[in-house]
């Protein structure tokens, strides 16, 4: 019943433009996916789907040769006389017997050492002959899920907005893209999106983009996350053992077979085989796997990556027809698994750039792109689509008209906005999503912290948010907050109003203001919640905190592609505090808590700041040079580029209302980057330098502080912004300063080659920080540590032993990573 359902799909196609339209199979009668076909001579093709369908549009009734190719299997050219259409053509494909009667077999080398030794010499000359050229490039991309469980850690998993059947299992995402692209090498790339399909949402635009797509394996290393070695890499002989795993003939050609093998399996390597031709030393075809293990992504299983090339007689090699990435996920009992394919078409090896071919917008769409109608997709498509997806399509366009309607949302919202038997302590949303709005109250049990200024303390409140479009790139968001301290018996209140304008050029507005405690550094390094636990078990009360009582109005956007601009006005009361209790619940006779005051934490009768009224000014560049992006008619994405660093430059001004020496300026530069090595890791380095004109007097909240750590716990994913041994407010200081970071993230570029020690897919990690002051001395710290630390699917530990340098003398601690504090925000 499918497979006619499908053929009649395939006739009303045909009916559209002359098409071929057919199956491919194996000599079994078993559908073949992802074969290549092509007129010969020419790069007119298609490729079969999931269920080996074809439909190969031409334009004539004439003779036609027409090349059916596919990996593992014989090539067949199959030439035509069509004189009507639609042409039926129903093929099986025999599988490729491959032999090595015809090879000298080496007793102490296996033949494919050779093979791979002289594809590796005429890399870099392979590359060469794909250094610039235009095509037309199709993406298709499937997310599926099964058995997804009802609940997932408590919470309510729902059916994915009517996505999952009854078996708890569907289609999560498919969408489609056709666009025109065009490269120079080194890396230079744009591609504009002809048309864009997202199953279920009319208005959504797909990112299946070419660049993403774009997995040479003349490279060598390939980016997925992880840098993975190329079979054909300089350097793959050291990673890789290779096996002659058979010979046959494309045409003329030898095609050699070739197994890869990985010399240590948790590397960042592929398995698998690839194939070469003979004498022209160019890759035929591969089909490589790898692991989430390989990649650092826990959560899939597997990944393989299947390519198939043709020979262009014009330019004499052989180029990307299709790719299919395949790949299986699990995470917290919900299994699925997917599928990218990639066609390439109408290449252009010899194409007429001119300096306004590239820019620094990689993708954008053509107007219209995401409004297409059905019938130029059954035209466009170079692979039909299965049965299973075309149901996809007509169940969501038909659910997305009915999730659009008021009486659907008003039924989803009444089944959400029933509030829950804790909702009193934990929080509550009220939602409208016809007229798009929410109201929320945010619960006092999600936010119970200790500190020993206010004691025991949590904050509750109210939210609204506001969205003008479906996508919410046009927003309005309102919140009042209370925060209560028992040992204080202080109740203070903040409020905030923020329109967001659209995601173009993001421009923001907001007001803000209340009555808060607020700590001396306002970059917050100590977590409220690890304070809790330093104050409460170990009677180390690090967070040192005042009274703010403010209004501030702040602005940002990008005012053209690559430049921020942040600016804000804050006028701002400040109020001296002092410790309310000497609560702790584990004792030392050793230990005894601090004072509120991180200038003598000693004196418990004198307060480090007088009371006093500044209005502070700040206005932040924030400079991307080269800043490549992305964009639709709704959204502008920004893409990171290790290729140049990031440039910050701030000047801040403070002007005391009543007190002129707490006037200042203080001036201030960073510089960081993310470089990526290949195979041998990530470097970063963060460089800060600013100085104070006029900051003799100033009060200590107006100091530069830098984030320093004496909690032994760290939080964030790198090191790069930290001092995990320096005290926090020792080195603070109102002249001229320098602070530098570096670390580089091996990525098991070290401990993957180590036997046993490889079997845990651990990073090493080394840094190194530094810091002068007008002052006082340089202090340093060197570190190294271990990441990737963790069990199963949840990675996100890290430990590091870090040796600090100060004035002579030396100290030593591990340091602790909770990564996932950071992802929760905490």
């Amino acid at each position: 019943m499918q497979s006619k359902f499908l053929l009649l799909f395939l006739f009303i196609s045909a009916s559209i433009s002359a098409q071929i339209v057919g199956k491919v199979t194996d000599t079994n009668g078993q559908p073949l996916s992802y074969v290549n076909i092509y007129l010969q001579n020419s790069y007119i093709g298609t490729t079969t789907n999931d269920d080996g369908n074809f439909s190969l549009a031409v334009s004539e009734k004439k003779d036609y040769k027409i090349i059916f190719q596919f990996l593992g299997y014989k090539t067949l050219t199959k030439t035509l006389t069509i004189n009507s259409f639609p042409y039926i053509l129903n093929i099986s494909l025999g599988e490729e017997t491959t032999s090595l009667d015809e090879v000298v077999l080496n007793t102490t080398e296996d033949p494919a050492y050779r093979i791979i030794r002289k594809t590796i010499a005429q890399r870099k000359e392979n590359i060469e002959k794909l250094s610039e050229y235009t095509a037309d490039f199709y993406s298709r991309g499937l997310w599926k899920v099964k058995d997804v469980p009802k609940k997932i850690m408590g919470q309510e998993v729902g059916d994915f907005d009517g996505m999952l059947d009854s078996t708890r299992t569907g289609i999560i995402y498919l969408s489609e893209t056709i666009s025109e692209i065009a490269f120079q090498k080194p890396d230079k790339f744009t591609e504009k999106i002809i048309a864009s399909k997202v199953s279920g949402n009319d208005n959504g635009f797909s990112f299946n983009s070419a660049q993403n797509a774009n997995f040479n394996f003349y490279e060598n290393t390939i980016e997925l996350n992880a840098a993975l070695v190329s079979p054909i890499a300089n350097n793959a002989l050291s990673y890789y053992n290779y096996k002659l795993d058979g010979v046959f003939y494309e045409g003329p050609k030898l095609i050699n077979k070739i197994k890869v093998i990985p010399k240590r399996p948790n590397d960042r390597v592929w398995q698998g085989y690839i194939y070469i031709v003979e004498d022209d030393w160019q890759i035929y075809g591969a089909e490589l796997s790898t692991t989430g293990a390989a990649i650092q992504v826990p959560f899939v299983s597997d990944l393989t990556v299947k390519q198939n090339y043709k020979y262009d007689a014009t330019n004499d090699f052989w180029v990307k027809l299709s790719q299919t990435v395949d790949f299986g996920f699990g995470l917290l009992g919900m299994k699925g698994d997917g599928r990218f394919i990639a066609v390439y078409s109408n290449y252009d090896f010899k194409p007429e750039f001119t300096k306004k071919s590239f820019t620094n917008e990689v993708i954008s769409f053509k107007p219209e792109a995401n409004k297409k109608d059905s019938l130029f997709w059954k035209g466009s498509r170079p692979v039909p689509l299965t049965n299973e997806e075309l149901k996809d399509y007509v169940k969501k366009d038909s659910l997305q008209i009915l999730r659009h309607s008021k009486p659907y949302l008003d039924s989803i919202d009444a089944k959400s906005n029933k509030p829950g038997f804790l909702s009193i302590l934990t929080g509550y949303t009220f939602k409208n999503s016809f007229q798009k709005w929410s109201v929320g109250y945010e619960g006092p049990l999600k936010s119970i912290n200790f500190n020993t200024v206010q004691g025991w303390n949590s904050k509750a409140g109210f939210t609204f948010n506001k969205w003008y479009d479906d996508n919410q790139t046009n927003t309005l968001s309102a919140a009042v907050h209370a925060d209560y301290g028992i040992a204080e018996d202080r109740l203070r209140f903040t409020a905030n109003i923020l329109r967001n304008f659209n995601w173009k050029d993001k421009l923001r507005l907001s007001l803000s203001g209340g009555s808060t405690v607020a700590q001396f550094n306002d970059m917050e390094p100590i977590s409220p919640l690890i304070n809790t636990f330093a104050t409460l078990f170990f009677e180390r009360n690090y967070m040192k905190l005042y009274e703010l009582n403010f209004g501030e109005i702040r602005y940002s956007q990008e005012v053209f592609n690559g430049l921020h601009l942040y600016a804000s006005a804050r006028y701002e009361n400040r109020q001296p505090l002092f410790n309310n209790t000497d609560y702790v619940t584990i004792p030392f006779d050793d230990v005894s808590y601090t004072s509120n005051n991180p200038l003598a934490p000693s004196d418990f009768s004198n307060a480090s700041i007088a009371a006093h009224n500044i209005l502070k000014t700040k206005l932040r560049a924030r400079i991307n040079f080269a800043q490549k992006y992305f964009s639709n008619p709704d959204m502008k994405f920004n893409i990171g580029d290790n290729k140049y660093p990031e440039l910050n430059l701030s000047v801040e001004n403070g002007a005391a209302i009543t007190e002129s020496y707490y006037d200042y300026t203080q001036f201030e530069a960073s510089l960081n980057q993310s470089i990526s090595l290949g195979n041998k890791g990530h470097f970063y380095y963060n460089l800060k330098g600013g100085t104070f004109a006029n900051g003799d007097g100033i009060s200590f909240i107006d100091y530069k502080h830098f984030n320093g750590n004496q909690t032994r716990v760290g939080t964030s994913p790198n090191y790069t912004n930290v001092f995990n041994l320096m005290p926090y407010y020792e080195f603070s200081t109102n002249r001229s300063y320098f602070e530098g970071h570096v670390e580089h993230d091996f990525r098991g570029w070290i401990l993957g080659k180590i036997p046993g020690i490889n079997q845990l897919n651990l990073n090493l990690v080394a840094g190194a920080h530094f810091l002068s002051t007008e002052e006082r001395k340089p202090y340093s710290e060197i570190s190294v540590g271990i990441d990737n630390l963790g069990f199963g699917q949840f990675r996100l530990l890290r430990v590091d032993y870090v040796r600090s340098f100060y004035n002579g003398g030396s100290d030593g601690a591990f340091v602790f990573g909770l990564k996932f504090l950071d992802l929760l925000g905490l």
